[in-house]
């Protein structure tokens, strides 16, 4: 509980179930960044509650539904220094329905306390619809499903081009990062014992997960010849074992890599390359994609990326176009290798 920077988030610290709530969520295990959701998003509803001069116990669905208004033609705040290269944009939809789920989790917390009867956010109700259950949910907000974008033959190798522009650390963390279809933050919490050489395969730590799960993947020829380089340079830096992936700057050197620092790395690799869509994790999206135009099954995709649900993986399945073209199925059974050799040939 102590670890909270409750100075970040003052309404909620102020409010006594909530700072209650927040308390237990830590105490849960819930990951820091899915706790400084949780938090912003209450804090941000509180605000406006503030400014309606409402208290959150009496907020009715109208001031949920006129935050959520307020969310959708909110500009997107990019960190300057990671994103300056990107033109404005919105809120995503689902870093609103993010928010929502927030506030939802802080009134279900108040019915089991007994100080409201029902949720104003709710969880979506059921009206008929033309889906196969003859039914759909709607929540307060339609949620909008969008394919993950990945880049074409042509941003793949311009993308190639300027990471070889970059030091032997970063063209690895890029080379696992597509090779093992690592999150930002699992890139950068590896360790040395992750590592299993002899087999080539990586653990990825379930305190490092998204939904806290380990997993073992394996990882290229071209992307060990890639670590095995970097660990040479590694030595220079220290003998010691530990995080894999070592800061060099003067403040911060001999340290775990931060995500930060990886965002930067990927934010100037899209502006050199002029892929300005291009981030940290366009790499899991590139790799799970060219698994299922390889012919990988939904359960083993979902195995290989740590998905919870089936629903996520699906949309890797769809961009194959595999239970159309059996042909092109087989055509492309090599992406993934082919792909991977062009990375040892390019940045190694």
């Amino acid at each position: 509980m102590d670890s909270i920077s409750w100075g970040k988030y003052p309404r909620v610290a102020n409010h006594p179930l909530a700072r209650k709530l927040l308390s237990l969520e830590a105490a849960l295990q819930r990951s820091p960044h899915t706790i400084d959701a949780y938090a912003r998003g209450r804090e941000d509803f509180f605000s406006l509650c503030e400014r309606l001069q409402v208290v959150p116990e009496e907020a009715t669905r109208e001031h949920v539904a006129l935050w959520a208004q307020e969310l959708s033609t909110r500009p997107a705040n990019h960190q300057s220094s990671v994103r300056s290269h990107l033109p404005e944009s919105l809120l995503s939809n689902a870093t609103i329905q993010q928010r929502l789920t927030a506030v939802r989790l802080f009134y279900d917390f108040l019915v089991e306390n007994g100080a409201r009867s029902d949720n104003p956010v709710g969880r979506g109700r059921y009206t008929p619809g033309k889906v196969f259950s003859g039914s759909r949910e709607r929540g307060i907000l339609k949620r909008q499903y969008k394919p993950p974008w990945i880049p074409n033959d042509e941003q793949w190798l311009a993308l190639l081009n300027a990471v070889r522009l970059e030091p032997v650390r970063n063209r690895v963390m890029f080379a696992v990062a597509y090779d093992a279809a690592l999150r930002r933050e699992e890139v950068c919490r590896l360790e040395i014992a992750d590592l299993d050489f002899g087999h080539r395969l990586l653990t990825v730590r379930g305190e490092t997960t998204k939904n806290g799960q380990t997993r073992v993947v394996p990882f290229s020829m071209p992307t060990a010849e890639l670590l095995s380089q970097y660990l040479r340079h590694r030595r220079q830096i220290t003998a010691e074992r530990g995080p894999l992936f070592l800061s060099e700057s003067r403040r911060n050197g001999g340290e775990a890599v931060s995500i930060w620092t990886w965002s930067k790395v990927a934010a100037r690799i899209s502006s050199v390359s002029g892929v300005t869509r291009f981030s940290t994790h366009t790499l899991r999206h590139l790799c799970l994609t060219d698994l299922a135009r390889s012919g990988w099954d939904i359960h083993e995709i979902a195995l290989f990326a740590g998905h919870q649900s089936l629903e996520t993986t699906k949309d890797y399945i769809h961009l194959s176009g595999r239970d159309l073209a059996e042909k092109l199925r087989r055509g492309m059974s090599l992406i993934h290798e082919r792909r991977a050799a062009q990375m040892g040939e390019q940045i190694r």
